[in-house]
């Protein structure tokens, strides 16, 4: 019989409220449910009338809908958010040192610290780049470090995003739907801000101009249209930073030099933020069928005349076979300790993992190695019989296509479900930017998992977000029993 171990609720222990909740347990005590339900509803018009929706691919009917927004948000105290952030800038800089490496000279897997079938067999991983160092020598310029928390001080990171990571449009907007429904609650708090991400992230793409680049860097937001599950999120970092959103079309080169069409002219455009897949980037390197890339695009990158963020290639950094190997970065390239844990990874294709993997799925998560977006993923302890042995039959069929990881008891947090305030659990996308610096926004995305037990928070499965509070201070970390906040206790 599986044992589920206990969660960690981040706003209680030992039946007393901690400290960096004390405010919010205040006010659910004093504000009455119905005003609640009228404030998610206000919310969730707010979010329409801007047009903030998520485009799910596959499914029938209206293809957008609302990601679910709680009011509730979640709390970090600033000792806590420090520890967390020097995690995250650590792991980053491995992670950029790492692609530069295995498009380099491959030191690491020289070193026999990380098997070389599983970089250079790996189908993230683009020979392309083999030999080029971008521009600033940086890969991943934006990251998005998906992190769950067990416990007090216990911080687990459970996948690296280093492609093309989303979602900070809706930390950003939720962030305003807070301030503008809740001015009180944040009247008293003293939160760290995350509205200069735009502006930093506009810094970040400028300081990685390519060697070419004439007077102040241009730059473009490449998308691959209005039906990509991201589109209005491409669209309104556009907006915030005040430049150009485009799509293939928009864009050729010539002279290995990339061009933008304006109606003024044409303007030459240095750094292209790209939000579109590798194989579409170019269709005379990669996918030729693809129409939303630009002909010549890698030439013009080659040549120095243009940077793109993030490089192609670095998925391989984020490849769940690669996963296991991060701490390892760290200790070789680095000369440091890893600050945070990676969660314990079985490989399916190693013999040994695997036996041990098909002999427990009842307690582990199963998911695709190069998979997304909660999809072909086996929660062990919430699975039937009868889905048990298909994943059983996938992984004997491709095992290298599975990893798997022990169930963690994932942290909760108090979430307005249809029920009243109930214990729901959540993982952190915080979002970091590399460039001639690192720089990490104090929060990030929470994504909750709105139905009850459930361990997957993805939007695409149902989950939701919420605003992520990091205090500038750290106030007293248990201040008064739980049964002082007039019927919250289930929190």
């Amino acid at each position: 019989m599986t044992r589920i171990i206990p969660a960690f609720d981040e706003m209680t222990a030992d039946g007393q409220i901690r400290g960096p909740y004390a405010e919010i347990a205040r006010w659910l005590a004093a504000t009455p449910r119905e005003s609640l339900e009228r404030r998610r509803h206000e919310a969730e018009l707010l979010f329409k009338r801007i047009g903030i929706t998520f485009a799910v691919y596959g499914e029938g009917g209206d293809p957008e809908r609302l990601i679910p927004f709680d009011i509730i948000p979640r709390i970090i105290a600033r000792s806590e958010w420090d520890n967390l952030s020097r995690g995250l800038v650590q792991r980053v800089k491995a992670l950029n040192l790492f692609l530069l490496d295995v498009y380099g000279k491959q030191e690491i897997v020289k070193a026999g610290r990380i098997p070389a079938a599983l970089v250079n067999h790996n189908e993230a991983f683009r020979p392309e780049m083999k030999g080029f160092v971008p521009p600033g020598g940086v890969y991943t310029h934006i990251a998005g470090i998906d992190v769950v928390r067990t416990g007090p001080n216990d911080f687990w990171v459970l996948e690296d995003n280093c492609r093309t990571p989303s979602g900070v449009s809706y930390m950003l907007e939720g962030r305003e739907a807070m301030l503008r429904l809740f001015p009180g609650l944040f009247a008293n708090h003293h939160i760290a801000s995350v509205g200069h991400y735009p502006e930093e992230l506009l810094e970040t793409l400028k300081s990685v101009a390519p060697p070419n680049c004439q007077g102040t860097p241009r730059v473009a937001i490449l998308t691959p249209g209005s039906f990509n599950s991201a589109y209005y999120e491409h669209c309104f970092l556009a907006d915030e930073m005040g430049v150009e959103v485009v799509e293939g079309p928009d864009l050729f080169v010539q002279d290995d030099v990339v061009y933008m069409k304006t109606t003024t002219g044409l303007q030459r455009v240095d750094v292209i933020y790209r939000r579109i897949d590798d194989d579409y980037l170019d269709p005379l390197v990669f996918r030729p069928e693809s129409v939303l890339g630009v002909p010549g695009l890698m030439a013009a990158y080659k040549a120095g005349n243009v940077a793109l963020a993030n490089a192609p290639g670095a998925g391989i950094a984020d490849d769940k076979a690669i996963y296991p190997y991060v701490p390892e970065m760290v200790r070789f390239y680095l000369g440091e300790e890893p600050t945070l844990s990676n969660v314990p990874t079985y490989l399916c294709e190693r013999d040994e993992d695997r036996a041990y993997v098909l002999e427990h799925l009842d307690e582990l998560v199963v998911k695709l190695t190069h998979g997304s977006g909660g999809y072909g993923m086996l929660v062990g302890p919430h699975s039937t019989a009868e889905q048990r042995a298909e994943f059983a039959a996938r992984i004997r069929a491709k095992p290298a296509e599975y990893i798997a990881q022990p169930t963690l008891a994932l942290s909760t947090v108090p979430t307005l479900v249809d029920k009243g305030i109930a214990p729901r659990h959540v993982d952190l996308r915080p979002f970091l930017l590399c460039g001639k610096e690192v720089r990490v926004v104090p929060g990030g995305l929470t994504r909750v998992a709105l139905r009850e037990g459930s361990l997957v928070v993805n939007s695409s499965q149902g989950g939701g977000t919420k605003d992520t509070w990091v205090l500038e201070d750290d106030p007293a970390d248990i201040v008064k029993p739980l049964a002082d906040t007039q019927g919250q206790s289930q929190c």
